[in-house]
């Protein structure tokens, strides 16, 4: 069979862009399309992929998100009628490409559109003033679009039983759940006592609510490394005091380090799954989270982290008082993160790809 990949945009390394790798792995013969493609920190990992129009627009691989209105059309523009099974990779419109009517096209969902549905109002109210103008007027088309056009997937994976939830919500369609992995063989625990600081690593946008451990930490005094970067890091430095430490973008053994000495990883956004607190647990080190989204399947409340129910700095410096209270399993710990291996994604992946050719008599 002829098979292609399809994946919303290639600027940043992150947990979706991890997973398309492994994925890649196991197709290796299938050719990859993306809208937005950045060469120079991308090649290196999918140095081969065909693009969307999208790519010869203005400063494309960085500002992407201002062309949201021309997704869909550039999406369908992607002529994959010689392939027999297509795979899309998709946070936004990759599900949307055309495909032959005899060919099977199966979607690893990471969420139906953010920007459409959950986290509307979100992304109008932190736009410029321009865009939060213009949005209404477009954004109601995709989400007609997003839709409509997941009746072209014939099945549909979930990274999560609460991505499933929001498929069956939003599309109207049932799904399978396969999970993501952390790189369970790289990130792993270590024997010496970990030191007096607490850390979170994180892409720098507002959803991630950063800026909650950092007041938490500074209101109770303790210290705080904080990993990443993005367009919020001006207004989370403003907030930051002596206790804070911003490291910037880490190397994967830099990272691995931090998780390894930490007291415990703070996850205080809304995910759709999360990658990085199966990283720290497989480190052996626990995770206080927001008890809502993807934390509520990874971590588990009392054994090997805690979660807090507001997303308030009174909520989370409450479950932090907790938490330095508690005693926890280092073993346990890194038990339950070994439920999210890579050879355990391989095997759910590649056995719902199978059911849906099987279905399809291919």
């Amino acid at each position: 069979m002829k098979v292609a990949i399809v994946h919303d945009w290639l600027t940043n390394w992150g947990g979706a862009e991890q997973v398309l790798k492994r994925i890649t792995e196991l197709y290796p013969q299938a050719d990859i399309y993306t809208m937005v493609y950045r060469k120079k920190t991308m090649e290196k990992e999918f140095p081969k992929v065909t693009t969307s129009y999208i790519q010869k627009f203005p400063f494309a691989d960085k500002l992407y998100n201002k062309y949201l209105p021309f997704f869909p059309k550039a999406v369908e523009s992607f002529d994959l009628s010689e392939y027999d099974l297509v795979i899309s990779s998709s946070t936004c419109c990759a599900k949307g490409v055309l495909t032959r009517a005899d060919a099977v096209h199966v979607c690893f969902c990471a969420t139906p559109m953010r920007y459409a549905w959950d986290f509307y109002f979100e992304y109008k109210n932190h736009a410029s003033p321009l865009f939060r103008w213009l949005i209404p007027h477009y954004m109601h088309k995709i989400r007609m679009w997003d839709a409509l056009s997941s009746m072209r997937v014939d099945a549909f994976m979930a990274n999560s039983k609460n991505v499933g939830r929001r498929i069956k919500k939003h599309y109207r369609r049932e799904s399978t759940v396969v999970y993501p992995f952390g790189n369970t063989e790289f990130y792993t625990p270590v024997d010496t006592p970990t030191e007096d600081y607490y850390f979170i690593a994180s892409r720098f946008v507002s959803y991630k609510r950063i800026d909650l451990a950092i007041s938490a930490c500074e209101r109770l005094g303790r210290k705080l490394i904080v990993a990443g970067g993005g367009g919020e890091e001006k207004n989370l430095r403003k907030i930051a005091g002596p206790n804070t430490t911003f490291v910037g973008r880490c190397s994967n053994e830099e990272l691995r380090q931090h998780y390894q000495n930490c007291k415990a990883f703070l996850f205080p956004g809304e995910e759709d799954f999360g990658i990085t607190p199966v990283e720290a647990q497989a480190c052996g080190r626990p995770v206080i989270a927001f008890g809502k989204g993807g934390a509520l399947e990874t971590v588990v409340d009392g054994e090997t982290g805690l979660f807090f129910e507001e997303q308030t700095v009174d909520s989370l410096c409450d479950a932090i008082m907790r938490f330095e209270s508690m005693e926890f399993s280092k073993e346990k710990i890194r038990e339950n993160a070994l439920r999210f291996s890579k050879e355990e994604f391989d095997k759910s992946f590649t056995a719902a790809v199978n059911a849906a050719l099987e279905e399809a008599g291919k």
